[in-house]
């Protein structure tokens, strides 16, 4: 399975793609999973420019409910030699949902290795799973396994505050083929990381939501390694790096997010 068959898209021509907003790909809250949303846009932005995505980033206009179409126009708005910058606009019928504005493109210089350096935690299968509490109902974190490496469980919450770091090991099951779209999924994790440092469960509503991509590489599990800077006003922001199990860093994502207390 790839991740244009996980997230159901259709495509309709050149530019025009569509998704389901099936209960897969929701929150708790029964809208589309902003990771989704984005995914979705650098899908078609890929298919329509012939280049793979070096960074993508949503803006979050409205929400999409289940049971919606959701669909997704491309427009290449400057083709180089090596990048093209285009856009993506998602829509309900005439509601613009997320605006999405990208670079795709491909380069020789690489370094020998990362410069930033993967956390030390325990193997995916040594490390408890990551459930959401009892009643939540349908959503994505039902087919994505996940697994807490650094930081605490939702049932270990008890208003201690704890650090700005924690981090999560995520994989969708089928093996997705390592992806741009794959990891915009993974990196809304980042949505959720001011628990483990408040110490109490937060709801969060990503505004935006970026993926900057270092390196595809083959890999079962993506470590989610979530470092928050700030929460003020209600807004937090943070940055998540994700490494493959093989510690080579695969991209980083960074979001501002709209936060609440879980049990307001």
């Amino acid at each position: 399975m790839n991740v244009t068959e996980f997230l159901g898209i259709e495509r309709h021509s050149e530019d025009t793609f569509s998704l389901e907003v099936t209960e897969k790909l929701i929150t708790p809250g029964q809208f589309l999973f902003g990771g989704c949303g984005l995914a979705a846009g650098i899908v078609t932005l890929e298919a329509h420019s012939g280049r793979p995505a070096i960074w993508a980033s949503a803006h979050y206009l409205s929400y999409a409910p289940t049971g919606s179409r959701v669909t997704v126009t491309s427009t290449l708005a400057v083709v180089g030699g090596h990048v093209t910058q285009a856009r993506a606009v998602a829509t309900i019928g005439d509601k613009e949902i997320l605006t999405i504005n990208a670079a795709l493109g491909t380069g020789t210089l690489s370094a020998d290795r990362p410069w930033a350096t993967i956390p030390n935690v325990r193997p995916p299968e040594e490390c408890p799973p990551r459930r959401l509490p009892i009643g939540m109902g349908e959503s994505i974190f039902e087919h994505i396994d996940t697994r807490v490496a650094l930081g605490r469980t939702f049932d270990q919450i008890d208003g201690v505050p704890g650090t700005p770091h924690s981090a999560l090991w995520a994989r969708i099951p089928d093996h997705l083929d390592p992806s741009a779209a794959t990891l915009a999924i993974f990196g809304d994790y980042v949505s959720g990381g001011s628990t483990e440092p408040l110490g109490r469960r937060v709801m969060g509503r990503s505004l935006d939501n970026t993926i900057r991509v270092a390196k595809l590489a083959p890999t079962e599990w993506v470590l989610c390694d979530i470092q928050m800077h700030a929460l003020e006003g209600g807004f937090g922001q943070g940055i998540g790096f994700l490494w493959s199990q093989e510690g080579q860093l695969l991209a980083t994502a960074s979001q501002s997010i709209a936060q609440k207390l879980w049990d307001q």
